[in-house]
This record gives C-alpha cells, sequence and structure tokens, in this order.
C-alpha cells in the first residue's frame, strides 16, 4: 500500500516533513478512500447516483403514475403499514411490501383517498418488541402539535412549488462569516421565523460587512435548549421557524445581497429520543446507530451512528447533496468532528504530537465518511465550502483529497477562544505578553485554511461568558451608557476591539462572529425550560443596544462595521500571513505588516508614548486608516484618522502609541 502511495507521492507530507514517520498510515488513508470510491462508482454507477438517496426513500412524488411513493429501509422490521390522515391513521389498510434490498414500499395513488399537502402521516413499524408509530427517516417537514408536544410529519406539497428568484456560485476563499440563530434572532419574547429573519436581521449583517452566513438549528429538533444539536430528523427544516418554503425564501433573500449561506450540519450523533429519532427504528439496537455502550455518547447523551455500514453512510451522504440541492445551501460547518474522528472523542484527551493522531483511537470509518462527504458536497455544489469543527488539529483535515487531505476547505480555530478565556481570567493586564499573544494566534497548520474567532455561540451559552461580561462583570448592566464616567467601561470596551482586531488579522484566512457579539451583547443565551421559569427573556437579541447612539454597545458596532470593511478593501485575509515589525514587552506594544497595511497594538493598561518609532517594511508616506481610539467607536479621541507619517532616514514610521489602542496605517506613496 505505502509503495503506491507514498509520502514522496502525497503532498501532504512533502509540504510537512514531521508527517514522513506516518506516511504508511496516510497513504493507507488515501488508498481506502480511493478503493471506497471506485467500489460506489462500481456498484450505484456514480457517487452522485449513491448520494441521491433522498430521492428515491421517504415520500417522493410520481407525477407519471399519479400518486405517492414511500420507502424505508427497515431490516430488521416484521412489517410496516403507512398511516395518517389520509386513511384515518389506520393501522392495517396500507402494507408496505418488503423488497430484496431490504427496503419496504408501496405506492399510494391520487385521489379522495390519496395523500395531499399539509396532511399528516407516519409509518407504523411491527418488530419483535411489538408496533410502534414512527417518523420516517426521510421526512422533510415534521410539525409540532402544541397540546401534546408530539411531532408528525406533514405532507409537503404545496399547490405552487417555490420558485426560485436568485443564484449564487461564488467560492469563498476568505469568509467573514456571521454565525446565526433564527430563533432567536428577534428583540421580542417569542420564536423569530425564517421570514423574521429575512426581514430584519439580513439587513443588520449585510450592513455591518459580513459576506457569509452561517445558520444554526436548521435540521429539525425536539428540544430547543440543544441549539439544534440533538437532532431528530435530518431532512426537515426545522418547523418552529415556519415551512421549508420560508426556509428557501430565507435563502433566495441573502443570495439577492450577496451572501453565501452555510449550515450547521450534525452527523456527529443524533437525538436519543425514540418516538421522534431513529433510535431502535426497525426493532434493533444498531440500525444506524454502533450497538451498547459503543452507540452512546458519554458527554452529549444522545446516538453515535455506525459510519462503517453502507447504508449509513448512504442515508448521511444523501443528506449532505439534499441540503445544497433542495435549499441551496452553500456549504456546511460540520458539528462536532473531534468527536468522530476518534473512539474517544477527544474527552479528557490532549494531543500534543503527531502520534495522537495515528493510533487505533481513531475512527478509520468516520473519517472515511468525511472524505467522502467533502466529496459530495464539493460535487453537488462546486462553490460550496466546508468547515470542520475540529480540536485535535488533525493533520490533513483542511487539506484537498487529492493530497492525501479529508477535503474540508476550513477548520475552525478552536484553542483562540479558549487562549483569550485564559488570559482574562489568570492574568492581570500587565502581565498580557503581547509576543505570546502574536504566536498563539499564528500557531496554526501551514497549508490549512483556518477560521478566526473570540467567541461563538459556545462563549454566549448560560454557564460560560461573552468577553465584554468577562471584562466587565456586573457593571455591564450600568456602565454602559457613554455619559456614566466608568473606567471599568473603558478597560473593556478597549480591550474587546484590540481582542477583536488582532484576533481577525492574525488568526486565520476567514473569520466567524456570532451575531450580537460585534456590538458586545450583554446577555448569556438561555433557551426556555423549566429553570428560567420558560421564559424567552435571554433566547433573543437586544438589537436596539447597538442602534442607540447614547450606548456604548454603538461605539463597538460601528467600530466591526469598520473593521470588517477593511478586510474587504485591503483583502488583508487574502494575504499572506503577518509579518511581525515590532515586539516591545516594556510597552506591551506589538506590530506587523499584512496586505500591505501596517498594524500596531498597545496593550497596555497605562503606557501612551509619544513619538513611537517602528520600522516598516517600505519608504513613504503612510496615512491612519483606522484607529480603535476613535470617538465615534467609544475611544478616547486622542489618534487622529487621516493623520500622515513619513519614514525617517531609518525606515521608521512615528506615532502617538496610546495606551489601549490599535492603530493602522495604509502606504499611500
Amino acid at each position: 500500500m505505502s509503495s503506491l502511495y507514498s509520502f514522496r507521492q502525497l503532498p501532504i507530507v512533502q509540504q510537512d516533513p514531521w508527517l514522513a514517520p506516518f506516511a504508511d498510515a496516510l497513504a493507507e488513508r488515501a488508498y481506502r478512500y480511493r478503493g471506497m470510491l471506485a467500489l460506489i462508482n462500481e456498484q450505484a454507477g456514480s457517487l452522485q447516483k449513491f448520494s441521491s438517496l433522498y430521492k428515491e426513500l421517504g415520500l417522493v412524488r410520481d407525477n407519471k403514475k399519479k400518486g405517492w411513493w414511500y420507502r424505508e429501509w427497515a431490516p430488521s422490521a416484521g412489517a410496516l403499514h403507512l398511516i395518517g390522515d389520509f386513511n384515518n391513521w389506520d393501522r392495517h389498510s396500507h402494507p408496505l411490501t418488503h423488497r430484496q434490498d431490504r427496503v419496504w414500499e408501496i405506492f399510494v395513488p391520487d385521489g379522495p383517498a390519496g395523500l395531499h399537502h399539509g396532511q399528516g402521516y407516519k409509518v407504523s413499524v411491527s418488530h419483535a418488541q411489538g408496533a410502534e408509530d414512527r417518523i420516517p427517516a426521510f421526512a422533510n417537514y415534521v410539525v409540532q402539535d402544541q397540546a401534546s408536544k408530539s411531532y408528525t410529519p406533514q405532507v409537503w406539497h404545496p399547490e405552487q412549488p417555490y420558485k426560485w428568484r436568485h443564484t449564487f456560485s461564488e467560492k469563498r476563499t476568505n469568509p467573514l462569516i456571521y454565525e446565526a440563530h433564527v430563533g432567536m434572532a428577534s428583540e421580542g419574547d417569542h420564536v423569530a421565523t425564517y421570514r423574521d429573519f429575512a426581514r430584519d436581521v439580513l439587513p443588520r449583517i449585510k450592513g455591518l460587512g459580513y459576506d457569509t452566513i452561517q445558520l444554526m438549528a436548521i435540521q429539525e429538533h425536539p428540544y430547543y435548549g440543544s441549539y439544534g444539536y440533538h437532532v431528530s430528523s435530518l431532512f426537515a427544516p426545522s418547523s418552529r421557524f415556519g415551512t421549508p418554503d420560508d426556509l428557501k425564501y430565507l435563502i433566495d433573500e441573502a443570495h439577492a445581497m450577496g451572501f453565501c449561506v452555510i449550515m450547521d450540519i450534525v452527523h456527529s450523533h443524533a437525538v436519543k429520543n425514540r418516538m421522534e429519532g431513529l433510535d431502535g427504528f426497525d426493532g434493533s439496537p444498531d440500525q444506524y446507530f454502533h450497538p451498547g455502550q459503543r452507540g452512546e455518547h458519554p458527554g452529549w447523551d444522545s446516538k453515535l451512528y455506525n459510519y462503517g455500514k453502507a447504508e449509513v453512510m448512504q442515508f448521511l451522504l444523501s443528506n449532505v447533496r439534499y441540503w445544497l440541492e433542495e435549499f441551496r445551501f452553500d456549504g456546511y460547518r460540520f458539528d462536532g468532528v473531534t468527536s468522530m474522528l476518534y473512539h474517544h472523542h477527544g474527552m479528557g484527551k490532549d494531543f500534543g504530537g503527531y502520534g495522537d493522531y495515528f493510533t487505533p483511537d481513531t475512527d478509520d470509518d468516520a473519517l472515511l465518511y468525511l472524505q467522502l462527504a467533502t466529496e459530495v458536497a464539493h460535487d453537488a455544489a462546486p462553490h460550496s465550502i466546508c468547515v470542520a469543527e475540529d480540536m485535535s488539529g488533525m493533520p490533513g483535515l483542511a487539506q484537498p483529497l487529492a493530497d492525501g487531505g479529508i477535503g474540508f476547505d476550513f477548520r475552525l480555530g478552536m484553542g483562540i477562544p479558549d487562549y483569550w478565556i485564559k488570559t482574562i481570567k489568570e492574568k492581570q493586564d500587565e502581565a498580557w505578553d503581547v509576543e505570546s499573544i502574536f504566536w498563539q494566534l499564528m500557531n496554526r497548520r501551514k497549508g490549512e485554511a483556518t477560521i478566526a474567532y473570540v467567541e461563538s455561540h459556545d462563549q454566549a451559552l448560560v454557564g460560560d461568558q461573552t468577553i465584554l461580561f468577562r471584562l466587565m462583570g456586573p457593571q455591564i448592566y450600568t456602565d454602559m451608557g457613554r455619559s456614566v464616567p466608568s473606567v471599568i467601561a473603558d478597560r473593556a470596551v478597549a480591550l474587546h476591539k484590540l481582542i477583536r482586531l488582532i484576533t481577525l488579522t492574525v488568526g486565520g484566512e476567514g473569520w466567524l462572529n456570532f451575531m450580537g457579539n460585534e456590538f458586545g451583547h450583554p446577555e448569556w443565551i438561555d433557551f426556555p425550560r423549566e429553570g428560567n421559569n420558560w421564559s424567552y427573556a435571554y433566547a433573543r437579541r437586544q438589537w436596539s443596544l447597538a442602534d442607540s447612539d447614547y450606548l456604548r454597545y454603538h461605539g463597538l458596532n460601528e467600530f466591526d462595521r469598520q473593521m470588517v470593511a477593511l478586510m474587504h478593501t485591503y483583502k488583508v485575509l487574502a494575504a499572506e500571513p503577518p509579518r511581525i515589525l515590532n515586539v516591545d514587552p516594556q510597552a506591551q506594544s506589538l506590530a506587523f505588516e499584512r496586505a500591505g497595511l501596517i498594524f500596531a497594538f498597545n496593550f497596555s493598561p497605562t503606557a501612551s508614548v509619544p513619538d513611537y518609532g517602528i520600522w516598516v517594511p517600505e519608504a513613504g508616506k503612510y496615512v491612519s486608516v483606522l484607529s480603535s481610539d476613535e470617538t465615534r467607536f467609544d475611544g478616547l479621541g486622542r489618534t487622529t484618522p487621516g493623520t500622515e507619517h513619513f519614514t525617517d532616514d531609518e525606515r521608521r514610521i512615528r506615532f502617538y502609541n496610546t495606551n489601549r489602542t490599535a492603530q493602522v496605517f495604509a502606504k499611500t506613496d
């Protein structure tokens, strides 16, 4: 095997000589992927056909025969019966036929006794333990009854199907991502809808300059507070926020504004709820999931897919294709990749060396699945992007399949938020080491594009805190008025801007922000539950805080807008990684160059240095194009935008290096 795919033949090893001892393992990874692809092509005709199962299973319209096919894979079941409004939920009138490939099917012709749009339906599954009414695995619209709280799929076949008006096909190579949750995107105490989001939130995101939207909690999930990560129906957009056509409208409107729209896709685990999900669907414990303890996630109280079973792989790959083709999403953020990649799920594991990635603890079946999943995504939508949520640092995760990688376009820089939290919690301001900050943000695998971020939804949840909350404490409720003198607020607002700007410009090739964090949203996120008396007070976003020009939130929001605009104007994230120019531990000051811009940071709580000099790569005139100390950003106004700085004989520019300030200079001649 290594003779076919030696380290000399795999670019991943050539690019990183430290991988040479693991060349055989990498060769086997590549060989196994190529072998599976060949097998799929031989047996199914193509990967495209193999991953289009959603067009055959579930409830599928047949316009030629004028009726509906319903098909389900349930190998251990004794009998299946289609039930619903159309037959008064009769568990005997519509039996399915068992095909040789272990798929059950029935055809229901049109007519008064046929299936119609909006009707409820389920499948009654008989097995050794009895009979259960279940939600079909490929159900594409599932609605909760508010009285019983139970879920029922509905036939989705409106008389006038949704007509797409806009297209999007641009490959985002340096995305500026706005992570959002539709349901909590309203200021009101209620669940917002897809159309609410399109009307109220899309223009805000556009105004801030972000070019990519990442939508959470799209796949149906029975518990709202799970943030959408305990999925029950993989093919159904959550009906909490509206209909499938409402979601299409949101995506269509986003495309009209030039947004790339990706979604969180959850293939790392599934909800345990038997009546809503897939657990024990055909009566066996291992139809979709591993049996016994291996099928239970010890930390998430959820079920774990068996990626080594061909039918499960096909089911999940079809789900990858489905959202791209049917809803025109432009890619995915794959949730829980670390959990998928290792039998230990990354729990309590420190990845201290390359050898930790190439052990029996690595789940080869999951790794192979992820290779195929990225291939399917890029086949279904060549412009799509795939982002991996992995904290382990698996080599090759975000490198092309042809190079021996796993095929993701980006990996999340998950160590960055942890670093900032640790720094804020454990170090006094005077002890912040600017050189350490720079190299921590630079610590990523060469050749693998990284999405940098300071805080995502994880840091905004109850039990954690946002960066501004950590910096301010309870004063966030009293000191954010611009007319309120507060050294605590001055410090917090200043550091919030510095932390975000240096992370954005040093930490990667893309950027992610969770909605509201751009202006330092004061409240955590807590979904309605018994513990908070089922309140929506914390499951919302208070946009009015950013709109109120008498609050410091307004200044933070404006700084974020200008920061993002700078990224677009100078194409900063597309440039080579930053080049360090100046490190001054005593003044806690740092300067570097990226995309021709000079970024100067002063993290000192007290030291403002007049006529401060830093060496620059080219002689000439430099103009201040952004300063976090501007009064419009709730700074102290000690620096003047547009000020010209000329290099001296030692090719240095000199400027007023004010404390807790970031300044950006552009060469103009």
